[in-house]
C-alpha cells in the first residue's frame, strides 16, 4: 500500500501510483472455517451423495430454519430461481408491484414468467418502496406485491401487509440483502407468504452460489419443493410442473461453514459500518446509510449517499477516482431498473413516476466491507475520499480540461 497524498497529480487518475495493491471490493466471499468446510467436501465425496436432496442439504434447511424461526426453508441452486419458483406457485400474474431500486433479478423473475413488473417509487428516508405510492399503482390487474428489503433494512412490512390483505393480493418479499436481520423483533423470513434469501457468493452468508424460500405456510412449502424438482413426488410420479431448482451439496457444506462463523461475520460488518460512519461523520455532503440499533441487523452494506450541491464532485466520478486507486466501489442499483431493457422500451415513461429512485441511483455509492478489509484499509479509503472532497474544484477543473485523454465520455457527469 503506496499512500501519497500531498497533490492532486498523487491520484491515480491523474498519473500517480494507485493506493492500494489488491482491489478491494464490496464484498469479498467470506470462507469460515477452511478445514471443516473441506472435510465436509471430503466426506461429500466419500459418499458420492452429490445432488437430489442430500444429508447435507437437508441439514441446512433445518438449521437455517431453526436460526430464522421459520416452519419451512427451501434451499435453492440461486436466489433467482427461488424468486421464480415463489412466484409461480403463489399464482401472480397480470401485474406486480415492486421497487425499481433493487437488482435486476427482482424484476426478471417476473417478466420471464410473463408478468408485468410495475415500478413504484421509494421512500428517500428508507430506500425501500413507498406503500402509498405502491398503492396508487393497483389496478384490476394487480395479483401481488414482490418487497425489497434494501441494504437488509426491512420494508415497511405492515404497510404492505395492511395493503396486500386490502386488496387481496400475495404478497413475497425478495430478502437477499437480508438474511440475519429483523423486524419489530421477528427475524426476516417470518413475513408475507413468502420470503427468499440470496446464498450467492457475494453476500456475507453464502453457499457459493445458492438461495431460498422461506415460508410458514405448508401447503405453499410442498408446491415449492415440488417445484425445484421438476414436479416429482417419487422415483417415478411427476404431480406437477416444475423445474430444477436443487441445491447440490458441496453448496450446503459451504452454508453449514458458514452459519458456524455468522456471528463473527456480523460483527465483523458491525465494526466497520461503525468505523465508516465515525470518520465519515464530519465530512460535508456524504450521508452513511444508518441501521436501526434496536434491531437485529447484518450490517452487510457500507452506503453512503453523495450529495453533489455540497461535494461539488458528482457520485461519478469519486467512482472513477476510487476504482484508478484499486477501491472498487459500486453505484447500486445503477440506473434502476426502469431504465434497463427490457423495461426501458416495454415501459419508456415510467421514470416520470420515480423522482426518488432516480435521485439516489445518481447519488448512492457502495464501499467495501467485510472480512477482507481491516481498519487501516477502512481509514486510508476514508482519508481518500476525503482527500477528494476537499480538493473537488481543482479535480472537476483538471477533467474538463482533460476529459479526452482520461476517456471519460461527454455525457458522464464530473
Amino acid at each position: 500500500m503506496n499512500f501519497k497524498l500531498d497533490k492532486i497529480e498523487d491520484l491515480s487518475l491523474f498519473g500517480g501510483t494507485a493506493k492500494f495493491d489488491k482491489a478491494l471490493h464490496v464484498g469479498e466471499p467470506n470462507i469460515g472455517n477452511r478445514e471443516k468446510l473441506l472435510a465436509r467436501i471430503n466426506d461429500i465425496l466419500d459418499k458420492r451423495r452429490f445432488t437430489n436432496e442430500g444429508p447435507y442439504v437437508r441439514e441446512l434447511e433445518k438449521r437455517i430454519a431453526d436460526y430464522i424461526g421459520v416452519k419451512h426453508i427451501i434451499a435453492m441452486n440461486n436466489g433467482t430461481v427461488a424468486l421464480e419458483i415463489a412466484i409461480r406457485a403463489l399464482d401472480m400474474k397480470g401485474e406486480v408491484l415492486l421497487p425499481s431500486m433493487t437488482f435486476i433479478a427482482t424484476a426478471h423473475a417476473l417478466q420471464w414468467q410473463q408478468i408485468k413488473p410495475v415500478f413504484c417509487d421509494i421512500d428517500p428516508a428508507t430506500h425501500n418502496i413507498d406503500v402509498q405510492k405502491a398503492e396508487a399503482h393497483i389496478t384490476p390487474l394487480t395479483s401481488g406485491i414482490l418487497g425489497v428489503h434494501l441494504w437488509g433494512r426491512p420494508a415497511d412490512i405492515r404497510g404492505l401487509t395492511d395493503l396486500a390483505g386490502r386488496y387481496n393480493l400475495r404478497l413475497l418479499f425478495d430478502a437477499a440483502h437480508a438474511f440475519g436481520s429483523a423486524y419489530q423483533g421477528r427475524m426476516i423470513g417470518n413475513f408475507g407468504d413468502a420470503e427468499v434469501f440470496s446464498f450467492h457468493a457475494t453476500k456475507f452468508f453464502n453457499t457459493f452460489e445458492g438461495g431460498a424460500v422461506a415460508t410458514n405456510n405448508d401447503e405453499l412449502a410442498e408446491k415449492i419443493r415440488l417445484m425445484r424438482n421438476f414436479g416429482f413426488a417419487g422415483k417415478d410420479r411427476v404431480i406437477y410442473i416444475g423445474m430444477n431448482g436443487k441445491m447440490d451439496e458441496v453448496a450446503a457444506a459451504m452454508g453449514l461453514t458458514s452459519l458456524e462463523s455468522l456471528d463473527e461475520f456480523i460483527e465483523i460488518n458491525k465494526h466497520n459500518y461503525f468505523l465508516y460512519r465515525q470518520l465519515l461523520e464530519k465530512t460535508n455532503g456524504i450521508q452513511i446509510v444508518n441501521y436501526d440499533g434496536n434491531e437485529k441487523t447484518n450490517y452487510q452494506y457500507i452506503v453512503l449517499e453523495i450529495d453533489k450541491q455540497i461535494t461539488g464532485i458528482s457520485r461519478d466520478l469519486i467512482m472513477r477516482i476510487l476504482h484508478a486507486e484499486n477501491v472498487i466501489v459500486r453505484r447500486y442499483f445503477y440506473p434502476g431498473c426502469h431504465k434497463m431493457e427490457p423495461y426501458k422500451s416495454y415501459q419508456p415513461h415510467s421514470g416520470m413516476m420515480l423522482p426518488n429512485t432516480e435521485r439516489l441511483a445518481r447519488d448512492v455509492l457502495v464501499m467495501p466491507t467485510g472480512s477482507a478489509v481491516n481498519e487501516k484499509i477502512i481509514v486510508r479509503i476514508v482519508e481518500l475520499l476525503n482527500f477528494i472532497i476537499a480538493n473537488a474544484d481543482d479535480i472537476v477543473s483538471r477533467v474538463y480540461s482533460a476529459r479526452k485523454y482520461l476517456f471519460i465520455p461527454e455525457k458522464e457527469t464530473v
